[in-house]
């Protein structure tokens, strides 16, 4: 591979890379691991073992990126975890 070659496919990876954004979940005190799985389902179209999954991080990590896509698509996506109760951001 050319030296021309390997900075186009780092700038591609860069470009792809900035233009996503995360749904970060964080873990509180208050909900059920079945209420998230399932606002995870609903909201972030999760299968049943994601959803799983994500919250099991959530709860021993602290938090998790449930989602990633564009900004438009996040957007009613985490209001939906919001109205659910649940602590959540776009970053």
């Amino acid at each position: 591979m050319s030296t021309k070659e390997e900075v186009l496919e780092e700038v591609l990876v860069e470009t792809q890379t900035k233009n996503e954004n995360e749904i970060v979940l964080y873990n509180d005190e208050v909900n059920t691991f079945d209420h998230v799985i399932d606002s995870l389902i609903s909201a972030c179209d999760h299968t049943p073992e994601q959803a799983e999954q994500c919250s099991i991080i959530v709860h021993y990590k602290g938090k998790c990126t449930v989602k990633t896509g564009p900004y438009k698509d996040l957007e009613p996506r985490c209001s939906k975890l919001l109205e659910a109760g649940l602590s959540a951001e776009i970053i």
